[in-house]
């Protein structure tokens, strides 16, 4: 197999370091306005905001760190496995791709539960006292919509490598 029927490979992982920096910097950015709201501006609707902006954040942080720095690594295992152990594209890349993609719907469906926790806290929580709730639930909505979309744009992303990986055991 040549260097362009593989190149589809550094391809997939050079978008997922990309998507992994936007995962970065949203955490980056959740995790400073979280503390502002926690430390500077301290109003009870804004520390609400600021719980599930700091912890979703240090998540998409790891995650976003994880997968930058591994993503030259799989670059290099999964064209090695191409160019030299092919049978093992079949063994090892198509069924950890296969879990990959079943994972994001476990991913999708959590986060449709964050966004609707969010939704129901936000809107229902009306009177004066619940306003941290209602804080905490738009900090949901946010970080969960978010991540939705980009899971969303990575879980395509996935399938269309996968479907690469299939047509490239066949050749």
């Amino acid at each position: 197999m040549d260097y362009t029927s593989i190149n589809f490979i550094e391809n997939y992982f050079s978008q997922e370091k990309i998507e992994s920096v936007f995962f970065i910097l949203i955490g980056v950015v959740a995790i400073c306005f979280a503390l502002i709201n926690l430390f500077i501006i301290k109003y009870s609707f804004y520390k609400g905001l600021a719980y599930p902006l700091l912890v979703i954040g240090l998540i998409q942080l790891g995650v976003g760190t994880t997968i930058y720095s591994r993503s030259p690594k799989d670059i290099m295992c999964v064209e090695h496995l191409v160019k030299v152990e092919t049978q093992k594209i079949q063994t090892e890349e198509i069924p950890r791709m296969e879990a990959v993609i079943e994972n994001f719907f476990l991913y999708k469906m959590i986060e449709i539960v964050l966004i609707i926790s969010g939704v129901i806290l936000f809107f229902c929580c009306k009177k004066s006292s619940y306003v941290f709730w209602k804080g905490i639930g738009l900090g949901l909505i946010i970080q969960a919509t978010l991540i939705l979309s980009l899971d969303i744009i990575a879980e395509k992303r996935a399938a269309a490598y996968l479907k690469q990986l299939e047509i490239s055991c066949k050749i």
